[in-house]
């Protein structure tokens, strides 16, 4: 057990508070890292505010990014010292599991929102009493965090580590998206509905892989204007619901290839399904609350065209965060640009911050 500082979320939409708790030792299989940094996502916001039933106390974070301080006696291929990224969980028994599809475990809800390991134990505690966390198995606003060698990765050690959590969760979804499912060919014609930090991640994908056009559609002139110096051949102002369909098929023809709908609103989704030429395929990464529906027309879709929703960017942690780092390094995905950073007693304006547009990826920086 050890002292360490953590944000604790104490009720629903109500603010962090910056706390010194107690943490657990690492089991066998399990690595203690010294957190340098972690991105914030609204996922973590949603967790605090009951969406998926997390318990509270509790400590989110699930874009971790840091060196790794001590490992389980179980441990293989980890040692003190490495910079390590920690990603999402997965079970390891499920049929998807069983198929190396991990990104689509059937038990990954679980593992990632209650709070808790898998066997129900928790891994932080004040005072003796429990505080919920294991956050997709990190909770990583935190000074230290457990995570299980299985959805922990090595990175290099000369990459920045306060810009490599984000590749946890946003900038694979988004990424993942592009390289791992769309695999597109260069001059295929592409769009994403919505430049936030899932957006962007795959944009700036899609110019590596060498799409073109690239249309970029938002309702933040600030994000599209970023969205231009990061890739984007054409923006979109979609304030007004104008006819984006149309927009698009006027730069391309027949439509796009493919799309990216990163918003979870249902009539984006529509309009980013519309605007496939045949054969095209629409990547679904929003997150909509359950009950969110929409309508498409099935001769439309009967042209070859298809909605795919995916989880994770369909990736394997273990390969394609070091690929993504290798972008980094090369200045092909330059994240930095969307990145603001703060300090982890900071962790209110970042979350206030980035539900009113004003960053597109906060990065708590920790202290010490």
């Amino acid at each position: 057990m050890m002292q360490i500082t953590a944000a604790v979320a104490r009720e629903r939409f109500g603010a962090f508070s910056v706390e010194q708790v107690e943490l657990t030792d690492p089991r066998p299989d399990e690595l203690l890292v010294k957190i340098v940094a972690s991105g914030m996502c609204q996922t973590d916001q949603h967790g605090r505010d009951g969406y998926y039933n997390t318990p509270l106390p509790a400590v989110f974070g699930h874009e971790g990014a840091g060196v790794v301080a001590a490992v389980g006696s179980g441990v293989t291929g980890f040692a003190p010292g490495d910079h390590v990224v920690m990603s999402f969980p997965w079970c390891g028994a499920c049929p998807n599991c069983r198929r190396q599809m991990h990104a689509h475990c059937q038990k990954s809800f679980d593992l990632k929102m209650n709070g808790t390991r898998a066997d129900g134990s928790t891994l932080i505690s004040q005072s003796g009493r429990p505080i919920y966390s294991a956050f997709f198995q990190q909770s990583s606003f935190a000074t230290h965090a457990i995570a299980n060698q299985r959805f922990a990765v090595k990175v290099r050690s000369d990459a920045p580590l306060e810009l490599l959590g984000p590749f946890a969760c946003s900038g694979q979804t988004g990424a993942g998206a592009v390289f791992n499912t769309m695999q597109p060919q260069p001059g295929d014609s592409f769009a994403v509905f919505g430049v936030g930090a899932v957006g962007l991640s795959g944009l700036m994908a899609a110019k590596i892989a060498g799409c073109d056009p690239i249309i970029a559609v938002d309702v933040h002139d600030k994000r599209l204007a970023l969205a231009r110096e990061l890739g984007a051949t054409h923006t979109i102002n979609n304030t007004g619901r104008t006819d984006v369909v149309s927009k698009i098929r006027a730069i391309t023809g027949d439509g796009v290839r493919f799309s990216l709908e990163t918003s979870a609103l249902a009539p984006v989704l529509r309009e980013a399904v519309e605007a496939l030429m045949p054969a095209g395929a629409c990547i679904l990464l929003g997150s909509a609350r359950a009950g969110t529906e929409v309508s498409l027309e099935m001769p439309f879709l009967q042209n070859g065209r298809k909605v795919h929703g995916i989880m994770q960017g369909e990736s394997q942690p273990q390969e394609f965060i070091p690929r993504l780092v290798d972008h980094l390094m090369r200045g092909e995905m330059p994240v930095d640009r969307m990145i603001t950073f703060y300090p982890l007693a900071d962790i209110n304006r970042a979350a206030l911050d980035s539900t009113n547009g004003t960053t597109i990826k906060p990065v708590l920086r920790m202290p010490g």
